[in-house]
């Protein structure tokens, strides 16, 4: 599907690609600012000037082996029992130390023989900074100092969506950040078609010149079997809260997912008189019945409250969810729970729950998937469930702006493909 532009038209695009561009290149600005906040030196003025001078900073970098405390990795490099106590009891204020886990990366920073600081990556964006020049060792939390660049990505289904954003020279996990969004209204396995096309502004974030990661998608264009989906991320003021629209204010959310696993193929659909695989009878089967390999995270499709999670007979390990609205939710054959899943405990909506497996009466790894309205089973793919409430009205005028914008760039050059 192409957009033929006027001349007119292009100007006015052309006008807005502007406007945005500048408005982003002043956010962003600001935002590595804030994100950054890389301090001058905390050394004093001679020793700093004596390191620049003299011999120069040796980096030493590990990944936490498991098992290992903090304690018996700085004394492997030459610290001594009361020189980690010491930084462990002066830190303890702005990060336990004990809580050190496998996986982490620690950075020691060596000049002429002696360490003078560390670094204790805590997550994607964040790292602890240790300074041990002065008389007593500082700590704080910095955030990484990203550079982001904001990206036009586009695509064309041939077989998945995997492969097609693949094919526009991204990454898997941009493939699932979209299904995320759309997820409420496209199964990305069942729905999807040859021919199908997306488009979405995202920002990509680089640390010393390298990519590092994703950052937000601002707006995405999906279309499926001849139906356009709109998506476009709005931030509530003075929250950290977010969510997706269309461009009328309209939520993209629903009641419930349209599919508790992100890819996965139908198997076995919902049936009054199904013959089972293993019995050989006929009886009814009141769920859907996704294949996927041993391990594959399963989500809840909705926010809710766990009834049961343990063994259940023929249904092996089972996750079952009470929802509002008279719903719930059921998670068949699974390998195993996620770690904080037990009764009682509330989930919210693609909250991953468990693994696909093959326990209980199963030929093959697969999940089966059940929602009962009001007591009574019924088809999941079928049943249609209302939308969450539109965008309240206070903020539609900061966020029809913003989608006039969005909209301009999503279409910007040549239209959505």
């Amino acid at each position: 599907m192409k957009l033929r532009l006027t001349k007119n038209k292009r100007k006015v695009l052309f006008f807005f690609f502007s406007l945005f561009f500048l408005s982003l290149g002043l956010l962003l600005i600001f935002e590595t600012r804030k994100e950054t906040e890389l301090s001058e030196s905390r050394l004093p003025p001679a020793l700093a000037e004596e390191r620049t001078t003299h011999s120069p900073v040796k980096t030493e970098k590990l990944v936490v082996p498991r098992g290992k405390t903090i304690t018996e990795i700085l004394i492997n490099y030459g610290f001594s029992p009361s020189q980690v106590i010491e930084v462990r009891e002066k830190v303890k204020s702005v990060y336990d130390l004990a809580r050190i886990r496998a996986g982490q990366e620690l950075r020691l920073f060596n000049q002429d023989g002696a360490y003078f600081k560390l670094e204790l990556e805590l997550d994607s964006e964040r790292y602890l900074e240790i300074d041990l020049t002065g008389d007593q060792p500082e700590a704080r939390i910095k955030p990484y100092p990203f550079e982001n660049k904001l990206v036009l990505v586009e695509g064309l289904i041939e077989d998945s969506l995997i492969s097609a954003v693949n094919e526009a020279g991204e990454q898997d996990i941009l493939a699932l950040m979209l299904v995320d969004i759309f997820a409420w209204d496209i199964d990305f396995y069942l729905d999807l078609r040859k021919g199908d096309s997306f488009r979405l502004l995202v920002e990509k974030k680089y640390l010393n010149g390298q990519f590092s990661r994703y950052g937000r998608i601002l707006g995405a264009f999906f279309l499926n079997a001849g139906t356009l989906f709109e998506a476009f991320r709005f931030e509530y003021p003075d929250s950290d809260r977010f969510d997706y629209f269309d461009s009328n204010g309209n939520s993209l959310r629903r009641e419930f997912l349209k599919s508790p696993l992100r890819y996965a193929r139908i198997s076995s659909r919902f049936s009054s008189n199904r013959l089972h695989p293993v019995r050989k009878i006929y009886r009814p089967h009141y769920g859907v019945d996704y294949a996927a390999p041993v391990g594959t995270p399963v989500q809840a499709t909705a926010s809710g409250v766990v009834t049961y999670a343990g063994w259940n007979g023929d249904a092996g390990r089972m996750v079952r969810i009470r929802h509002n609205n008279f719903y719930e939710t059921m998670y068949l054959h699974l390998r195993a729970f996620a770690s904080d899943i037990s009764k009682g405990v509330r989930v919210q909506g693609g909250q991953e729950i468990g693994y696909v497996g093959s326990s209980g009466d199963s030929t093959g790894p697969h999940l089966d998937y059940r929602l009962i309205y009001h007591g009574k089973y019924v088809n999941p793919v079928s049943w249609r469930f209302q939308p969450a409430d539109p965008l309240p009205e206070g903020y539609l005028p900061e966020f029809f702006l913003r989608v006039k914008v969005i909209k301009s760039l999503l279409l910007f050059p040549l239209g959505f493909i």
